[in-house]
This record gives structure tokens, C-alpha cells and sequence, in this order.
């Protein structure tokens, strides 16, 4: 048998489809603006502990859950979070544990630990948790926006029919 001139040997790869890689086949998908789709989604915070609660719903809110994630585009979905005052601390950091701010005042350092801001302003502890996970830029600021905390066990979002989210 003869060898194939190169002429026909190209010829024949390009019917194989060998040697050529289909490159459309390769493009990584980003999505956008317009390509998100956002979801809504209610937890219910009653006896969950509030860090493993905290990244859990900073990672929706960040839509790293999805499989278009991108991280310079906001694909994070809304989450109402219920029984915001019902969560836990475990070992001693209900007494140990502070949150500290600042008023802007010479000395005007303030500090609360855990059982005082659960009994004084409960949706604050699991916000700040949750809002310490989150890039701290003006996509984390858009991201937070979407993060709706109620000490009650009933939210004013039912119009937009959320669905539980399941951990």
C-alpha cells in the first residue's frame, strides 16, 4: 500500500474531524446582569447555631451555590431569615463572645457581649455574622441588601413565594 500524499491526508483528517478542536465546545460561560436568575428563599434560624447558619446563607447570598457562578457579577439569590432571635451560641460564648463599636467620640468604644445584643437587638447578631462573610466592597454591599432578618416567625415576603432552602 502507498502512503498518503499530505494533501490527502489532510483532507482526511478534516472528514475525521481530527487534528482541529472545536473551540465553542471550550468557552467558559460568565454570566451577567441580565443572565441571573435570582430566587428567593426563607430559613428558619430557630436553634441553628450562628456561625455554621452564617456561612451557609452568606454562600447563597454570594450564589456560590449555583453553577454559573461568577465572582465579579452579583448571582446571589434573597434570603428572609425567620426566628432571627431564636439562634444559638455553643460553649460559653453567649458570655464570652463581644461585639464592639465605635461612636466616632474620644473613648466612645462600646461593647455588648452576645446575651445583651440577643435581648436588645437580636437580628443584629446573625447580620453582622453574616455580613462578615461577605466581600467587603460594593458587590458585598449589594449582596447584604438581599439578606432579610425578622425575630418573628412570619415575614411580609410571602408575594414573592419563597421556597424553603434546604441545608
Amino acid at each position: 500500500m502507498r502512503p498518503l500524499s499530505s494533501d490527502r491526508l489532510a483532507q482526511v483528517l478534516k472528514n475525521l474531524k481530527i487534528g482541529k478542536v472545536d473551540t465553542l465546545s471550550y468557552k467558559t460561560k460568565s454570566a451577567n446582569a441580565a443572565t441571573v436568575n435570582q430566587k428567593w428563599y426563607v430559613v428558619d434560624a430557630e436553634g441553628e447555631v450562628v456561625g455554621r447558619l452564617a456561612t451557609r446563607i452568606a454562600t447563597v447570598l454570594r450564589g456560590k451555590h449555583k453553577p454559573d457562578y461568577t465572582p465579579h457579577v452579583d448571582t446571589g439569590d434573597f434570603v428572609i431569615v425567620i426566628n432571627a432571635d431564636k439562634v444559638r451560641f455553643t460553649g460559653s460564648k453567649m458570655d464570652d463572645k463581644e461585639y464592639q463599636r465605635y461612636t466616632g467620640y474620644p473613648g466612645g468604644l462600646r461593647r455588648r457581649t452576645a446575651k445583651e445584643m440577643l435581648a436588645k437587638r437580636p437580628e443584629m447578631v446573625m447580620e453582622l455574622a453574616i455580613k462578615g462573610m461577605l466581600p467587603k466592597t460594593k458587590l458585598g454591599r449589594a449582596m447584604i441588601k438581599k439578606l432579610f432578618l425578622y425575630t418573628a416567625g412570619t415575614h411580609p415576603h410571602s408575594a414573592q413565594k419563597p421556597e424553603p432552602f434546604k441545608f
